[in-house]
């Protein structure tokens, strides 16, 4: 009776310390944001109801803008990406990774959907110019409908799937490095490096974005859902511009990080139940033991 008054007491302490201390420390810690949007509530939808038209929008980035001279789009075998302080992306897989509604603001005025207007102040300007179809500094129905051609035909051109990896390196690996992502890494280089030198990126954004291969477990998956989906709420004032990415592509780099980064989690859990059931087996025979032990004591 004594033992078993001597465990309650130690479970009441225990729990005191657990359910009263250590939430209040985590909610210090870890301050509460709010969950992933994917809708994108804080942009306007700049097409404004405009239908587009590929063909247009083709039309549009091809000839009229010419996004190729810094753009690679290999789905229609245009263009090459250039190091603009960041090495630009390959627009083919853009309809794939971003939402639609974030995509056409993006357009309009990038600064403003990425989230890095503070970084672009006092004359200077994001590298990618805000829409502007008829020069006049103004984004009138001509503007909305031409986002909105531009957007059907990257969605177009857009494959129907991509693999994790694929969309790891669309997303994020113009500024990030997963080193352990691929097994011919020697120390020095890998094919999942970031395609940005260092010192571009060191120049464009004032710091060397992390790489990226163990952030799964130092971070969490729900930490890095809410970061990649809008990195502001997490750390005011960041350099890293919000992505745009939808739901499933977010959740396929969350996945390729995860399978790179933790690559023994299933086994670790099926392992679990296991461990449980030792302990609990190992328990009856202590306390059987123990049982033994004070009857021929007394």
């Amino acid at each position: 009776m004594k033992e078993f008054k001597i465990l309650v007491v130690l479970v009441f302490f225990t729990a005191i310390l657990y359910i009263g201390v250590e939430p209040f420390a985590h909610t210090q810690m870890h301050k509460a944001v709010p969950q992933a949007d994917f809708t994108f509530s804080d942009l306007k939808d700049v097409r404004d109801g405009k239908t587009g038209n590929a063909q247009a929008g083709k039309k549009l980035i091809v000839e009229g803008f010419q996004c190729q001279s810094c753009h690679s789009i290999s789905a229609i075998g245009v263009g090459s990406s250039l190091n603009l302080g960041v090495v630009t992306p390959d627009l083919s897989s853009a309809g794939y990774l971003y939402d639609e509604k974030y995509l056409a603001a993006f357009i309009a005025n990038p600064a403003k959907a990425a989230q890095v207007e503070h970084k672009f102040q006092d004359g200077r300007t994001h590298p990618m110019t805000s829409f502007d179809l008829n020069y006049d500094g103004n984004f009138g129905d001509d503007d909305a409908q031409g986002v909105a051609d531009i957007v059907a035909f990257l969605k177009s051109i857009a494959p129907k799937e991509m693999s994790n990896k694929e969309v790891f390196a669309d997303s994020c690996q113009r500024c990030h490095g997963a080193k352990y992502g691929d097994f011919r890494f020697d120390g020095t280089k890998s094919s999942m490096a970031s395609k940005t030198p260092d010192a571009s990126i060191l120049k464009y954004m004032g710091t060397v974005p992390p790489d990226l291969s163990q952030m799964i477990r130092s971070r969490g998956a729900e930490y890095l859902e809410e970061f990649i989906n809008e990195p502001a709420k997490h750390l005011e004032g960041t350099a890293m511009p919000r992505v745009g990415l939808k739901k499933e592509p977010q959740e396929q780099v969350v996945a390729y990080l995860d399978e790179i980064g933790d690559s023994h989690k299933s086994e670790r859990d099926a392992l679990g139940p296991k461990f449980l059931a030792y302990l609990a087996i190992f328990a009856i025979f202590a306390w059987l033991w123990k049982a033994k032990i004070w009857r021929e004591v007394h």
